[in-house]
């Protein structure tokens, strides 16, 4: 079922505009772009050498969601076809040609009506992909930075390791090319992330990423921002879906759209929202305890000071009860949340389940 503002784009294309866009922004190999088809062969080498993934006894399709991408989304398709897969475009809403040069590049397109968020784009491409019953599902950036040629060693762990989600990571070996700034900012996130998730991953805001049959037919993407990434690790450990991660090359072609620390508030937020969905004993009865540990300890003070000089601080008296009330009332709605999330799983699970087996 497609979502509201949302459609199939139709194969007409501008070909002289497209032509124009292409040449103004220099993209390599993009010549002849209606013509372009998938390479011939059903296996193709692995990097160093080897046997490859055999695309056509497994069949993977690539969803790239996409905004204002006209300058990279061509190039970017025209190298994912390089292997026999289908090519999905989600136009988030974009102003300029993103739709046009996608579809000229051979890709099938689906256009947003207006930008509704990269998380909103992939259940859109998902969604499509899911009809053809893939081997896996691969999503990629549509801005270039990710090397598409890499995309074997994001495949190769699901059919050959029983890996659910492989992350294409920039950490697991010395990073090159990624500027300083964005490395503190991923290890934070990194960090943030696997303690309020629980599930380990050592590049959490990697947008090029596998995904099994198991978790593509898992409901994976509830925010609409940046913070998809982030939440995949926690639906990952509500579904048991097995993570992997393997080293990707990263290439910054171009200035950020947004800026940095914006972007990185609006990750923080969403990931400290997330916690308060998906895990509330950690966020609400963690943070009422160490609340409730505040309180008590500014209590021990209150009493050694009244031992020794016979004066009692009222003012941090009554801050100890206010933080110690505090922190027992997080506490407790932490353990309510915890167990009513827990049933109300419970429950949607066995409808599931029940509506599975007839």
């Amino acid at each position: 079922m497609g979502f509201a503002g949302e459609q199939v784009c139709e194969r007409e294309v501008d070909v002289a505009k497209v032509e124009d866009i292409l040449n103004t922004a220099h993209l390599a190999g993009t010549d002849h772009l209606a013509g372009t088809n998938h390479l011939a062969g059903t296996t193709h080498l692995a990097e160093g050498g080897g046997a490859g993934v055999d695309f056509i006894a497994n069949p993977v399709a690539v969803v790239i969601p996409a905004y204002n991408e006209e300058r990279f989304i061509g190039s970017v398709v025209l190298k994912v076809r390089k292997f026999p897969v289908q090519v999905i475009v989600v136009d988030d809403g974009s102003s300029d040609d993103t739709r046009d040069v996608a579809l000229a590049a051979g890709a099938t397109v689906i256009c947003h009506t207006a930008n509704r968020g990269k998380g909103q784009a992939l259940n859109s491409g998902f969604a499509e992909a899911r009809k053809l019953n893939p081997a896996a599902i691969v999503m990629i950036d549509g801005d270039g930075q990710h090397l598409p040629e890499q995309m074997e060693k994001l495949v190769r762990p699901i059919l050959e390791q029983g890996a659910d989600i492989v992350i294409g990571s920039r950490y697991l070996q010395k990073p090159e090319g990624v500027p300083a700034h964005r490395v503190l900012g991923h290890r934070f996130f990194n960090l943030v992330t696997r303690t309020t998730s629980g599930v380990k991953a050592s590049d959490s805001q990697s947008g090029y990423r596998a995904f099994s049959p198991k978790a593509y037919n898992a409901d994976l993407f509830h925010t609409s921002n940046f913070t998809v990434e982030s939440e995949m690790q926690f639906l990952a450990r509500e579904h048991g879906l097995k993570v992997v991660d393997v080293p990707i090359t990263i290439r910054y072609t171009d200035k950020p759209k947004r800026s940095p620390w914006q972007q990185g508030m609006s990750v923080l937020n969403g990931i400290l929202r997330l916690t308060g969905m998906y895990r509330p004993l950690l966020f609400f009865a963690g943070t009422g305890l160490v609340i409730m540990l505040l309180g008590l300890g500014l209590g021990i003070y209150v009493v050694d000071i009244y031992y020794r000089v016979k004066d009692l601080a009222v003012g941090y008296a009554i801050l100890s009860v206010l933080l110690t009330i505090v922190g027992m009332l997080g506490v407790t709605t932490g353990v309510i949340l915890h167990s009513v999330r827990g049933l109300l799983y419970d429950m949607l699970k066995g409808h599931l389940d029940q509506d599975e087996e007839e």
